[in-house]
């Protein structure tokens, strides 16, 4: 029976922990230990769910450039080894290509795991699983924890019949593998699609000649997509950066959120004359770009643009976004390109669910996004793939460049608030889950009260609150004592308004602290 609470190793449907030393006052609490616990918890599941049994099941692990990825991935291996699975090394990978391990004929993989911590800093690392299915769920990853926590339950599965196959590898205890070029498999894949969507009638070898294009990978796991993607196909990726991997990213945090990393790629990609910018996240499952005229083509702008990407072959087809886009956003996507709007919950993965959902019931929807990058499509799997949406853009890039044209006028239309702002306020009642309850039911009694504010409906997420000339969202964290509140304006300075008038009302309690108000 282990000791340690993986519980606080659970972060919805991801498990994230602190792997190494570095960092002041942050302990590792995620190790080659717990990481082998966790990888018998997921063996013993991916069996149960397969019905088949564990030694003939083929399981990928792969890894961002992280410090730790190599000895948390040897952690699993001991933990899935004594059951006798076979188990693939597929080196430094990226997330979406993990779970393509499970499509692709030639590994044909019942499950993947991915060791990545997203964004976060160095010193934290984390997996995500896959089976066939796609992206486990957090009832998965409750269930997979519950095993890796009890030896019980582990024996009622039955002991692992295979510990008599364990190696040393320079020393170190582990159990064989086999290493695949799984990312040669995925890029060749991306480069078809590519060949295959601009159907150029010229140069169907190399249809990005005449291109530039900027790929930012921030130093995680994306530079693969300038070297093996598009500079085979002819674009120019001469002034593509950080696309060496390096544990510490030591240029900028490789998140399309990061405001100091967008400024970056479009600085890079106006200076340069390129035609397009491109930026990963650390595992590349989310993306963002920039035009040719350095402006950004994230956030509402990225949910935007991959709703145009599909607008034409699936008209009325439902987008499913996450609760804090833009009203303006809605207009576009509604009446601009005729498509559907369901403005639901934070969450990459309670979007793709709902997509899913509404799919299984006879409503057609091709697309799931987050403002954050993850956008999920149904040609692909429903799986949120960073490189997948941005060789989409590639695509209508190059076919758009053929007929004089340029990306941004696929979004011409699409207007922008004139402020938006978020302010992240944090609980430090000890019951902060209900705290936070509390107040969004306050905050809704009060605003239905007000005759200058109309609560919004129907809103999955918080309390949506509409103004004369803006918007807020206050919503609970899906992870922490904090209550988000978004804020935008159609006019300056409105933003200013509407926070007066939410930190009046926010004021009255006193394990609420406001100083973030004051921000903004």
């Amino acid at each position: 029976m282990s000791n340690f609470d993986f519980k606080k190793l659970q972060n919805g449907s991801d498990i994230r922990g602190i792997a190494i030393t570095g960092v002041p006052g942050e302990l590792p609490n995620l190790t080659e230990t717990e990481a082998q616990r966790l990888g018998m918890g997921y063996i013993v599941w991916l069996s149960r769910k397969t019905g088949k049994a564990p030694e003939t099941l083929t399981v990928s692990v792969g890894y961002d450039p992280r410090l730790s990825g190599r000895n948390l991935k040897n952690g699993l291996f001991m933990g899935m080894g004594p059951y006798g699975a076979k188990l693939f090394d597929c080196g430094l990978a990226s997330t979406p290509a993990m779970f393509m391990s499970t499509v692709f004929p030639e590994y044909n993989c019942d499950g993947a795991v991915m060791i990545t911590a997203s964004h976060l800093p160095y010193n934290r690392s984390g997996f995500k699983f896959f089976d066939k299915e796609g992206g486990l769920n957090k009832s998965d990853i409750a269930q997979i924890i519950a095993l890796a926590e009890s030896d019980e339950k582990l024996a009622e599965f039955g002991a692992p019949a295979f510990t008599d196959r364990q190696i040393l590898i320079l020393g170190k205890k582990s159990y064989p593998s086999q290493e695949i070029d799984l990312m040669g498999t995925y890029c060749a894949h991306l480069r078809q699609l590519i060949q295959k969507g601009v159907n150029h009638p010229d140069n169907y070898e190399k249809p990005l000649t005449g291109l530039k294009i900027v790929v930012d990978a921030g130093n995680g796991s994306g530079g693969f997509y300038a070297r093996k993607v598009l500079g085979p196909l002819g674009a120019d990726i001469s002034s593509s950066q950080f696309l060496a991997p390096d544990g510490y990213f030591p240029n900028h945090a490789p998140n399309p959120e990061d405001r100091e990393a967008m400024q970056s790629v479009a600085l890079q990609t106006l200076s340069t004359g390129a035609d397009l910018g491109l930026i990963f996240d650390t595992d590349v499952d989310r993306s963002a770009a920039v035009d040719h005229r350095g402006r950004e083509i994230a956030r509402n702008g990225i949910v935007a643009l991959a709703a145009a990407l599909v607008a034409d072959e699936h008209p009325g087809s439902t987008v499913v976004t996450d609760s804090i886009t833009s009203d303006q956003l809605t207009v576009f996507l509604e009446e601009k390109l005729g498509l559907k709007h369901l403005r639901y919950k934070r969450g990459y993965k309670n979007v793709i669910n709902k997509a899913l959902e509404l799919n299984a019931g006879g409503v057609d929807c091709q697309l799931a996004i987050e403002t954050s990058g993850h956008a999920a499509l149904k040609e692909n799997y429903f799986l949120d793939d960073g490189a997948y949406l941005a060789t989409k853009i590639v695509i209508k890039t190059a076919l758009l460049h053929m007929e004089g044209k340029t990306l941004d006028s696929l979004i011409e239309d699409l207007e922008h608030p004139a402020q938006a702002v978020e302010a992240r306020i944090p609980i430090k009642a000890a019951d902060f889950g209900g705290y936070g309850d509390q107040i969004l039911s306050d905050l809704k009694a009060f605003a239905e009260k007000q005759p200058e504010m109309t609560v919004v409906s129907p809103n999955y997420e918080g309390v949506r609150v509409a103004f004369e000339d803006g918007w807020c969202l206050l919503r609970k964290s899906l992870h922490d004592p904090i209550l988000p509140l978004n804020i935008e304006s159609v006019r300056d300075g409105g933003c200013g308004k509407i926070r007066d008038k939410m930190k009046a009302f926010l004021s009255s309690y006193e394990d609420l602290e406001l100083s973030a108000l004051d921000r903004i």
